[in-house]
Parts: C-alpha cells; structure tokens; sequence
C-alpha cells in the first residue's frame, strides 16, 4: 500500500522545452509529472547580425568604389565591383531584416502567460497570442500556465489520530491554480513550489487528523475541508498560487485496527439486522394493535352514531309530544278563547238587548200606564158591570112604609129575582160604561 500511496503521489516540476512541445506538456506532463511551468528553449540566436553587417559592408565597400575614379578600364572594373558591392548590400540587409523579423515573433499558447526578460531581469508578462520581441536582448524566460486548474495528490503516511494510532494513509487531494507567473517563478518555482505544497498538505492533514479520534477515521472520507482549504490559501497566497478546491477521498486504517472494525462493523451489522427483525415484529404488532384500535373506534363510532340516531328520534319524539301538547294547549287556548269570546259576546248582546229592552220600557212606560189604567177602567166596568145593584128598602116612619120584620124578610128574598131579571133600560148602562171607561 505504501508503494501504491507513493507512486500516486504528485510531482509538480519545471521542464525545458521548444517552442513546439510546450502545449503538449502543460496539458499533459511529462511521465506522470505536472509541469505547470515551461523554459522554452532560446531559439533567438545573434546570428542575423551577421548579414545585417555584411550588408553594411559591402554597401560601404560600393560607395567607396564608387568614389574612385572611373576612367579607363580600371574605372569600369571599379564600377561593376561597386554595382555588385550595392546588390550584395542590399541583398544582405535583406536576408538580416527578415532573418530578424522572423526571430523576433513569440507565440504564448491560449491559456498561459509567458515572463519577458531583459538582460536577464524580468520587465512583463506576455497575454495569449503572438508579440514581436524587437529587442535582441529580450527573451521570453518561462512559460506559465496561469488558466488551468492543476490537479495535486498528496498522501500522508502514518499519520496519528488522537488516541495516537498511526493511520496507515490519508489520501489528500486538491486543485491549485497559477494567480501570478512573474510571483510564481521569481519566488519559489515548480519544483521548490512541489516540496513547499506537499510539506504544507502534509501539516494540514496531520493538524486535521490530531482532532479525530481513530473509531471515526472513517468520517474523513468526504468530509469538509473549507478551513484546511483556507489555512493552504493563506500560506501558498505570497507565491501567487490560489486552492482552487479540495478534498478527503480515502482513508487507510491499520490491518489490526481495521480487522477490529470488521468485527464491530459485523457485529454492528448483525445488531442492525436483530434490530431491523425486531423492529418488523414490532411493526407487525402495532399494526396489529393499529387494526384492533381501528375496528374498535369502528364499532365505536357506529354505536356512537346509533345512539346519537336513537337520541334524534327521541329528540324528534319529543319535539313532536311537545309541539302535539303545544298544538293542544293552543286548541283548548283558543277553545276557551273561543268560548269565552262567545260568552262574552253573548252577554254583551243580552246586555244590549236588555239595555235596549229597558230603553224600550223606558220609551213605552207611558203606553204601559196608559193601557194599565184603559185595562183597569175596563176591569173596574166589567166588575161595575156584574156587580148587585143595592136596593135601598127605606123602611122608616117618614115615607109611611112597612117596617115589620116580615116585610124586611119578603123583600130580602125578591131582590134576588129582581137582581136576575135584565135590565129595563141598556141605554143609560151604556153611557155609563162609557162614562166609566172615560
């Protein structure tokens, strides 16, 4: 394993190369190295000097042929050789001109920054494209990848938790990105930069490893890293390098500790598993109890609804007796009411009627007399009428009659004949009947 953790471990360095490959190992590396940083190898060479002076001279040589004198076939000898002189100069600047032009073009791939020197010190840094280096002294010293997010792999061996147990690895792994080239590469470089990361990974883990205990090691894997990500930031920032982002992704207990975890994680499983039976058990019976307690709130709630139907008929029950006793009380109410209306109409008319009737007595009172004293008048002659007319017998000394008590005893039994004989005269009775009734 430790074999394993060291090969995969990363290693950040710096290669010389031409122009040409420099693309192909910022992306890819070199045998499983990463190079962020490429010394381009120096392809600008003095050698254009050398037809720029050549030109020079031989520009030179065909003025002062030119200045001789040109007489003769001498002249004319010296006046090719100045006309040649002038070609070969010019052909020369040419050729260094071009050669110069050619030389000076730098190409920085998409992505990089390229670190521009001069006599040696460094002035700028090149953006992605081509620039004309006109200087013959200007260079570009390092290529540096500045855009891409360069992945880094540091395991840490035997590192102790807090119970002092010595894991066997912690893989540790993170992205980190170039900020600054010219910081980068006047300050550290790749390679110091490769021992400087790993030495500072390696103290983060530790740190981070010192507050976990050994039973929870585990909990590493995956675990947040952001205040270990910080602390590398904050130390890594004074060589223009940015953590991009990092993490946990494996964690190697020792054999022992970890054939001690196999037997808890078994014993933990085999819990789980008496836990998990128990637990259906448990579930089948409370869902049992559950379906008891169900059916009884059924039944309960039919019984529920049966008395209270049984309570709305005797409500409606005795609603109804009430309103039947209402309606009742309401009929014999308006009976009496009734009857009593009826009496009391009754006696308000016989009231009015003897009011009336007394009005009427009132009014034919005089009538009443009238025909009370006609019919006594009339009563009073019928008795006058009937009544025995006296007969007056004077029996005394002065008319000379007889006054024996014979002739008392002879006139005492004629009145009775006479008194049943009619009368001689009827006129005289009646105007005395009618004397009588007026």
């Amino acid at each position: 394993m430790s074999a394993v953790s060291t090969a995969r471990r990363s290693v950040i360095s710096e290669a010389v190369a031409p122009w040409s490959e420099i693309a192909q190992l910022l992306r890819g590396g070199e045998a499983g190295t990463l190079v962020p940083v490429i010394i381009p190898r120096q392809r600008r060479r003095l050698w254009w000097l050398l037809p720029l002076w050549l030109g020079v001279f031989a520009l030179l040589t065909g003025v002062l042929l030119s200045a001789g004198d040109s007489d003769g076939l001498t002249g004319a000898a010296r006046d090719s050789l100045a006309v040649f002189s002038y070609v070969l100069g010019v052909l020369a600047l040419l050729v260094g001109g071009l050669w110069w032009w050619r030389s000076s073009i730098v190409e920085i791939e998409q992505g990089t920054n390229g670190v521009l020197t001069r006599y040696g010190a460094v002035t700028r840094t090149l953006d992605p494209g081509r620039h004309y280096l006109w200087h013959p002294w200007s260079r570009v010293e390092f290529v540096v990848d500045t855009a891409t997010e360069i992945p880094y792999s540091a395991p840490v061996m035997a590192c102790p938790t807090q119970e002092n147990v010595p894991l066997r690895s912690i893989e540790f792994f993170l992205k980190f990105r170039i900020t600054d080239a010219v910081l980068f590469v006047r300050t550290i470089g790749a390679g110091n930069f490769d021992l400087v990361l790993s030495s500072a990974v390696q103290d983060a883990i530790r740190q981070r490893a010192r507050q976990m205990r050994t039973e929870r090691a585990y909990d590493l894997r995956g675990s947040d890293v952001a205040d270990m990500q910080e602390l590398l930031n904050r130390q890594l920032s004074r060589y223009g390098v940015r953590i991009t982002g990092c993490n946990i992704p494996d964690v190697q207990l020792p054999a022992q500790y970890q054939q001690h975890l196999a037997t808890r994680e078994r014993v933990a499983k085999e819990r789980a598993a008496y836990d998990q039976e128990w637990g259906l058990t448990r579930k089948r019976r409370i869902d049992s109890l559950q379906m008891d307690i169900e059916r009884a709130k059924k039944v309960r709630d039919a019984r529920i609804v049966e008395v209270k139907a049984a309570l709305n008929r005797a409500r409606e029950e005795v609603a109804q007796l009430l309103e039947e006793q209402e309606t009742n009380a309401q009929r014999v109410r308006f009976e009496i009411e009734t009857r009593g209306r009826s009496g009391l109409i009754a006696a308000e008319n016989e009231a009015r009627a003897q009011r009336r009737l007394a009005q009427a007595y009132r009014d034919n009172r005089a009538v009443l007399q009238y025909e009370l004293a006609r019919r006594r008048l009339e009563v009073g002659a019928a008795l006058a009428g009937s009544a025995p007319r006296p007969v007056v017998v004077r029996t005394d000394g002065a008319g000379g009659g007889d006054t024996s008590a014979l002739s008392t005893l002879l006139t005492a039994q004629l009145l009775p004949r006479l008194a049943a004989l009619p009368p001689a005269d009827p006129a005289p009775r009646s105007a005395g009947a009618a004397d009588g009734e007026g």
